[in-house]
């Protein structure tokens, strides 16, 4: 595709705002350049965007935008969060009463909220369906996104405790024996649900959640026989489930209670051979009155702009495989 190259100056000169925009040695110039993969030139005041036209205009674009946010210092989470919210799709529009709206979370984190519009329909799906389904790549929120639903429901009394599950399947590496008692052994598996759980009440606030058991770790091998009244469950890396654990998980689930399965078909660990219990849910569960199923994207994915690029890169070399 042909280059073009655009030009953008701010109608005001403006040193301050100029160095908000660009960032540390221009740093948040290199993340909008990576982003669309254009070529981006300063000149004093002066802005210019090398690259394919359709990539060219929407850094042009990004950049007007970022300037009119430059009155106070921009971090590159900002540029980052900002360039995420530019290359979702725009919802249609719709009518006000239809409930587009993002749901509000009561959480330590104020700013929290879906970027995309498929987080925010999954947090909507959450939010009115007692089981849902979060499937996607990685980065796309779906296991902060239910670990923030939990939270929330905790603190408005609607549910008593919160269950934390996940099979215990090494990515690839034999972990051999792992020392200390059954929270110790599995606490690796759950770091990330621990991390967002920190992020959003609070280490000792957690850790005092944990001593009366409003927070309960439960390794997905052991939940058979259980039936969890008032909870709201997560099973996270759920495609490292077998059928039967699956199975068994969902009819764990009593009264009062909500569960959030979440996982990335991508990423499966299990034995060769062995059927994904997340796989042959998406199969069989769709349809189902009470359930919801989201699936993400690549244009989901809040990190670092390269993520994206790197799931799409996958995803074309499978589909160029089969």
């Amino acid at each position: 595709m042909k280059a073009k190259t655009l030009e953008f100056s701010p109608d005001i000169a403006d040193n301050r705002r100029l160095a908000n925009l660009c960032g540390p040695l221009d740093q948040n110039l290199r993340q909008i350049e990576e982003a669309f993969d254009v070529k981006l030139a300063r000149r004093g005041d002066v802005f210019s965007v090398e690259g394919p036209a359709p990539a060219a205009r929407r850094a042009l674009a990004a950049l007007e935008h970022f300037w009119t946010l430059s009155e106070t210092p921009l971090s590159l989470d900002d540029i980052q969060l900002g360039l995420v919210e530019r290359r979702a799709p725009r919802p249609a529009p719709i009518a006000p009463d239809a409930g587009d709206e993002a749901p509000v979370l009561h959480t330590r984190r104020a700013d929290l909220q879906g970027r995309t519009p498929r987080q925010r329909e999954y947090l909507r799906n959450i939010l009115s369906h007692d089981i849902t389904f979060g499937i996607g790549p990685a980065g796309t929120g779906k296991t902060y996104l239910a670990v923030a639903c939990a939270v929330d429901a905790l603190e408005r009394d609607a549910i008593q405790r919160i269950v934390l599950t996940r099979p215990a399947v090494e990515a690839g590496e034999r972990l051999g024996f792992l020392p200390g008692d059954l929270a110790q052994k599995v606490d690796p598996y759950l770091r990330p649900l621990y991390d967002a759980l920190y992020d959003l009440l609070g280490f000792e606030r957690t850790a005092r959640m944990f001593e009366k058991q409003a927070i309960e770790i439960a390794p997905l091998a052991y939940m058979r026989g259980r039936t969890l009244n008032n909870s709201f469950i997560i099973l996270d890396e759920a495609q490292n489930t077998t059928p039967e654990q699956m199975k068994m998980f969902l009819t764990r689930i009593g009264f009062g209670s909500r569960a959030v399965v979440t996982g990335d078909m991508t990423q499966i660990d299990l034995p060769r051979g062995q059927g994904s219990g997340l796989i042959e849910a998406r199969r069989v569960l769709r349809g189902i009155r009470g359930l919801a199923f989201t699936e993400f994207d690549s244009s989901d994915v809040v990190r670092h702009p390269l993520v994206a690029r790197i799931v799409d890169a996958y995803e074309r070399f499978a589909n160029k495989e089969d």
